[in-house]
């Protein structure tokens, strides 16, 4: 497995190995020992999937500390722009975003350290999306910021006469107004 560095310190692309052949392709998404090697102490404790069509936007999401959540995120199938906002308010890349294409092609992951919001866009008819966490949801700690804030300025690589956003995504506050413990 490769680790490449973002602009944004600790989010990290990882390219795992992947073995291909006439038959198609087999790679492991996710050994320990490797994290481990690697120097990413990580110990992830429930994996989630999700379906959905293009144009969906889900996030941004996060949890606030002491629930707060590491994530390895990747696309099973079809094409999502992954986004993660750096919240982590000592951090020189404070409000700042960096977004990936994920595919099923690609086999790309994303590590999405604690202290981060995350969501992504669905940019092919549909896509399997998945992600492994290192702590249990708890809808008690569970917090957002709207996705087209302006401050932000993120571009989904959606038209937003064709986003899909839900109800309770698109009444998270603002970046200046949400709430954040990192």
């Amino acid at each position: 497995m490769e680790i490449i560095e973002t602009p944004i310190p600790d989010l990290l692309i990882i390219r795992p190995k992947v073995f291909e052949d006439a038959r198609g392709y087999f790679y492991e998404t996710y050994n320990e020992k490797s994290f481990m090697e690697a120097g990413l102490d990580i110990h992830f404790c429930q994996d989630n999937q999700s379906k959905s069509v293009y144009g969906v936007i889900r996030g941004l999401h996060y949890q606030l500390s002491p629930c707060s959540q590491c994530k390895l995120v990747s696309a099973i199938q079809g094409t999502v722009w992954d986004v993660a906002v750096d919240l982590r308010a000592s951090s020189p890349t404070f409000g700042k975003w960096f977004g990936i294409e994920l595919s099923a092609e690609n086999h790309l992951q994303f590590l999405i350290p604690k202290g981060f919001a995350h969501g992504f866009s669905v940019l092919t008819e549909t896509a399997i999306f998945a992600y492994k966490c290192d702590a249990f949801y708890n809808p008690s700690l569970e917090r957002g910021i709207l996705y087209n804030d302006p401050q932000l300025a993120i571009d989904w690589k959606i038209p937003e006469d064709k986003a899909i956003v839900s109800a309770k995504d698109a009444k998270h506050p603002i970046f200046s107004k949400a709430e954040k413990n990192f």
